[in-house]
C-alpha cells in the first residue's frame, strides 16, 4: 500500500463523523434545542453532556434497570427536586448516596429554610452567628437540632433487635416524613418511599444520621443497620436486571458501591455477568491522582465492572454537576415518555430469593 492510499485510508477512518459548524442560538430554545447544537458541535465536554443525554434516553428504551448515584452534598442546591422528578416519570429505580445528601433533603420536607449564602465570608463570625456554610450556602444550628430531633423521633418508633439494611430505614424514614412532615412533596426521600425506590447509603455512620443513630444506641434504644445487607440487596438488584446502567453524580463510595455489583457477582459468588451495559458519569475530578471519583469507564474494564463491548455505551462529562444534572434530565424529561415504575424496594425480598438458588 502506498503512503498516499494508506493516508486516504486513516483519514476515512478518522474523519467519519459530521463536520463542525458555528451553533446557532434562537429566542425560546428549549434544553433539546441547546442539547442539539452541542451535538452538532461534539466538541469538548458540551459534546459530552450532548452524548449523555443520548445515552440517558437509550437506557431507558432498553428498559435498563437504572441506578443514581449521589456524592457529596447536592441536595443542599437543590437537586432534590430534580431527582423527584426523575422518580416520579419512573426515570430512577435505585439510588446510592451519601448520608448528607439524606440528611439535608429532610431540611426542605420540614419547612426549614435553607439560604443563599456566599463563599467570600469570615468563618469565624459564622460559627459566632450559629450559622454552617456549604460552600455559598448557608444553614444555621437550629436547622441541625430539628433535623436531629425529627431523626431520633422516628427510629425510636421503630426499634428492631433484628438487623435492617440502609435501605430499609430510609424507606421507614421516608415514610414517616410522608406521614409527619409538613412539605413531604419537597423531599426525595419522601417521594423514594412512596414510589418503592430503594435508597442505600454505601457509609451511613458517615454523616448526621448515622450520628443520630449512634446516640441511640449509646440509650440502649438501637436500630442495627446492617450494611452487608445493602451489599446483598444491590447486588441482588442487578442480578435480577436484564440490563443495567447507572448515572453517577461525582463519584466516591456511591459510585463505587454500585460499580462493585458487578465483581460481587463474578469474583466472590461465581455468577458472571460480564459487567454493566450502561454508566454515565458526571465530574470534576481527573484520572491521574489515582481517586475513585476520577476513575474512568475504560479502569473499570478491567475490574470487571463495565462490560468491554460496551465502549460507546459509557460517558464521563467533566463539569460541575449543578450545571450538567438539570440540562441531563431536561433533556430526556422532553424526549422520553413515562416509563413504568419498576417499584424495587417491593421486590428486594424475592430478588435476594433467586440470587440464593445461584450461589454455589
Amino acid at each position: 500500500m502506498s503512503k498516499k492510499s494508506k493516508q486516504c485510508q486513516l483519514q476515512h477512518k478518522y474523519l467519519c463523523k459530521p463536520r463542525i459548524t458555528p451553533q446557532i442560538l434562537k429566542k425560546g430554545m428549549k434544553v433539546k434545542d441547546l442539547v442539539d447544537e452541542y451535538s452538532r458541535s461534539g466538541a469538548f465536554n458540551a459534546g459530552r453532556l450532548a452524548e449523555a443525554c443520548k445515552l440517558y434516553c437509550h437506557m431507558l428504551d432498553e428498559d435498563a434497570t437504572i441506578g443514581l448515584t449521589l456524592s457529596g452534598a447536592m441536595t443542599p442546591t437543590g437537586m432534590g427536586g430534580i431527582i423527584i422528578t426523575l422518580i416520579e416519570n419512573g426515570f430512577i429505580d435505585f439510588i446510592i448516596s451519601t448520608g448528607a445528601n439524606l440528611y439535608h433533603d429532610l431540611h426542605f420536607a420540614l419547612n426549614l429554610p435553607i439560604h443563599q449564602g456566599d463563599f467570600r465570608v469570615d468563618d469565624t463570625e459564622l460559627y459566632e452567628a450559629g450559622i454552617e456554610r456549604i460552600y455559598d450556602i448557608f444553614i444555621t444550628d437550629e436547622l441541625l437540632l430539628k433535623t436531629d430531633k425529627f431523626i431520633q423521633d422516628v427510629a425510636k418508633k421503630y426499634f428492631k433487635t433484628k438487623p435492617i439494611s440502609t435501605a430499609d430505614f430510609h424507606y421507614i424514614l421516608g415514610k414517616a416524613v410522608l406521614a409527619d412532615t409538613p412539605s413531604p412533596h419537597l423531599s426525595f426521600v419522601a417521594q423514594a418511599a412512596k414510589y418503592n425506590v430503594p435508597i442505600f447509603v454505601s457509609s451511613p455512620g458517615d454523616s448526621s444520621i448515622g450520628m443520630n443513630l449512634s446516640y441511640l444506641k449509646l440509650q440502649g434504644k438501637n436500630l442495627i443497620v446492617d450494611t452487608d445487607l445493602d451489599v446483598i440487596q444491590t447486588t441482588a438488584i442487578v442480578f435480577n436486571s436484564k440490563k443495567n446502567g447507572v448515572v453517577s453524580i461525582g463519584g466516591g463510595s456511591p459510585k463505587n458501591f454500585y460499580m462493585q455489583t458487578q465483581p460481587t457477582l463474578a469474583q466472590i459468588l461465581d455468577i458472571n455477568k460480564g459487567g454493566h451495559d450502561y454508566f454515565i458519569q458526571i465530574t470534576t475530578d481527573a484520572p491521574q491522582w489515582g481517586g475513585l471519583s476520577g476513575a474512568t469507564p475504560m479502569e473499570a474494564i478491567s475490574w470487571g465492572k463495565i462490560r468491554k463491548e460496551s465502549i460507546k455505551n459509557h460517558v464521563v462529562v467533566y463539569s460541575d454537576a449543578t450545571i450538567a444534572m438539570p440540562i441531563l434530565a431536561g433533556y430526556v424529561l422532553s424526549e422520553r415518555k413515562h416509563r413504568t415504575k419498576k417499584s424495587l424496594y417491593k421486590h428486594l425480598e424475592a430478588y435476594i430469593s433467586q440470587l440464593k438458588k445461584h450461589v454455589k
